[in-house]
C-alpha cells in the first residue's frame, strides 16, 4: 500500500471506530477508539481461528506490519502532538511548579528506570543493561496519552495542567536516557556511542540543544507573528514551526520532543498574549485543538491494531501483567520521592501522590520506542510487556483517574 492509501485507511477507520464508540460505548473519545480497534483486532483473530481458509488475519497483519509505527510516531506525528499539547500549558503555571516538575522529570525518571530495569531483569533473567532499556522506555508518562485522556476525564484544570506539564518534560528526558542506554546495550545496533563521557555528551547535546533550539525558533516565530495580522497566515506559520522545527532538530541531532515542547510553550503563552490578535488566537487555538483530536484518534487506533505485531507467547503475556505492577511501583517512587524531598520546604495538598501516580499514563511513545529496538532475542518479550502495560494504563487508569481524583481530594494539586 502507498502512504496515501495507508493514511486514508487510518482516517476512515478512526472515523468509523469513533462513531461506534460515540453511538454505543460512549467512552472518552481516545479510549473508545482504542477499545473498538482492539475488539476489531481480536475479532479478526477469532474469525481466522475458526475459518482459517479466509486468510483474513494474515492479510490484516501484513497491512499493519507495513506501517512503520515507530517512524510514523517518532518522526511524524509526535512533533505536532507535542506542540499542540504544549500550546495549552501556560508558562506561568509551570513557573510556580518548576521545582517538583524538574525533580520528577530527572530524579523521578532515574528512579523509575532503575526500579523497572532491575525488577524486569530479575523477572526474566534479561541482562541488566537491556532491562534498563525497557525501564527507560516504560518510565515516561506519555504526554499524548495524558493530554488525550485527561481532557476527557473532566479533572480540575489545575491538576490537569500539573500532570500534563510534568509529562511533557519527563518524556523528553526519558527519550534521551533511552538513546544513551540503547547505545550501551546494543553497541552494534542502534548505537549512539558508549561510555560515560559519550553518554554525558549525548545528554547535553540532546536535552539542552533541543531546549535552546525550541526557544530560539519559538522566539523568532513570535517576532514574525507580531508583524502580521492575518489569522490564516499565522496558523500556517505555527504549522511550519511545528513541522520544520521538528525536522531541523532531527537533522541537528538534538532532542526533537524537547524542541517541540519549548517552542509550543513559548508560542502558546508569550506568542498568544503579545503576538496575536483575539481573532488569530481563536483560530490558532481551534486549529491546533482539531489537529490534536484527529491525530490522537489515529494514534490510539494504531495502538489498538499494533496487537498484530505482538508475540502472544504465554510466558511473555504473564511477564507483561507482572510488569504492570512493576511500572506502578516505579511511578509511585518517581512521584513520592521528589514530593518527600520538598515537603520540609513546601506544603502539598492531599492527594497529589496517588493522583499523579495513577494519572501517569503510558502511551504510544513507549510502544514506538520498543518497536525501534534492534532485533534481539529479548525484543519480543520487551514489546509484549510494553504493550500490556500501555493498554492497561490507557484503559484502566484512564477511565478511573477522574474518580480517584474526586475521592482523594476535591482539587488535589502541586504546591503554589
Amino acid at each position: 500500500m502507498t502512504l496515501l492509501q495507508i493514511t486514508s485507511l487510518l482516517i476512515v477507520l478512526a472515523g468509523v471506530f469513533g462513531s461506534i464508540n460515540y453511538l454505543f460505548l460512549r467512552l472518552p473519545a481516545a479510549i473508545g477508539i482504542l477499545v473498538v480497534s482492539l475488539l476489531a483486532s481480536f475479532g479478526v483473530m477469532i474469525l481466522d481461528f475458526f475459518v482459517p481458509s479466509l486468510g483474513v488475519e494474515a492479510a490484516v497483519r501484513s497491512t499493519v506490519l507495513s506501517i512503520d509505527f515507530s517512524d510514523a510516531l517518532l518522526e511524524g506525528m509526535l512533533g505536532l502532538l507535542l506542540f499542540a499539547g504544549a500550546l495549552h500549558v501556560k508558562i506561568s503555571d509551570l513557573r510556580r511548579e518548576w521545582v517538583p516538575v524538574a525533580l520528577m522529570a530527572t530524579i523521578g525518571i532515574a528512579l523509575s528506570t532503575t526500579i523497572v530495569g532491575y525488577g524486569f531483569s530479575w523477572l526474566t533473567g534479561m541482562p541488566i543493561l537491556i532491562a534498563l532499556v525497557f525501564g527507560s522506555l516504560i518510565s515516561p508518562t506519555d504526554p499524548v496519552a495524558v493530554l488525550g485522556v485527561l481532557r476527557e476525564a473532566d479533572l480540575p484544570k489545575s491538576l490537569e495542567t500539573k500532570i500534563a506539564g510534568e509529562s511533557l518534560f519527563n518524556d523528553g528526558v526519558a527519550y534521551v536516557v533511552f538513546l544513551i542506554l540503547v547505545g550501551l546495550a546494543f553497541p552494534h545496533g542502534d548505537s549512539h556511542g558508549s561510555g560515560a563521557a559519550a553518554a554525558a555528551e549525548l545528554f547535553v547535546q540532546e536535552a539542552l540543544g533541543g531546549a535552546v533550539l525550541g526557544i530560539v525558533l519559538g522566539w523568532l516565530t513570535f517576532r514574525v507573528m507580531r508583524l502580521i495580522d492575518d489569522y490564516s497566515l499565522e496558523v500556517l506559520i505555527t504549522l511550519g514551526l511545528a513541522f520544520g522545527g521538528y525536522e531541523l532538530a532531527v537533522y541537528l541531532h538534538v532532542s526533537a520532543p524537547i524542541m517541540a515542547v519549548c517552542a509550543g510553550l513559548l508560542i502558546g503563552d508569550v506568542g498568544a498574549k503579545h503576538g496575536m490578535s483575539e481573532e488569530t488566537r481563536q483560530y490558532v487555538d481551534a486549529f491546533w485543538k482539531l489537529i490534536d483530536e484527529i491525530l490522537n484518534a489515529v494514534l490510539f487506533l494504531m495502538i489498538g491494531v499494533e496487537v498484530f505485531a505482538i508475540a502472544f507467547d504465554a510466558s511473555f503475556v504473564v511477564t507483561g501483567f507482572t510488569s504492570i505492577a512493576l511500572a506502578l511501583v516505579a511511578r509511585l517512587a518517581a512521584v513520592a520521592v521528589p514530593v518527600l524531598m520538598l515537603k520540609p520546604f513546601r506544603s502539598f495538598a492531599s492527594g497529589v501522590i496517588p493522583v499523579m501516580t495513577w494519572g501517569g499514563l503510558k502511551g504510544g511513545i513507549s510502544v514506538a520506542l520498543a518497536l525501534s529496538l534492534p532485533d534481539s532475542e529479548w525484543k519480543p518479550v520487551i514489546l509484549t510487556a510494553t504493550y500490556v502495560v500501555v493498554i492497561f494504563s490507557i484503559i484502566v487508569q484512564g477511565l478511573t483517574i477522574a474518580k480517584l481524583a474526586q475521592r482523594v481530594s476535591s482539587e488535589p494539586e502541586l504546591p503554589q
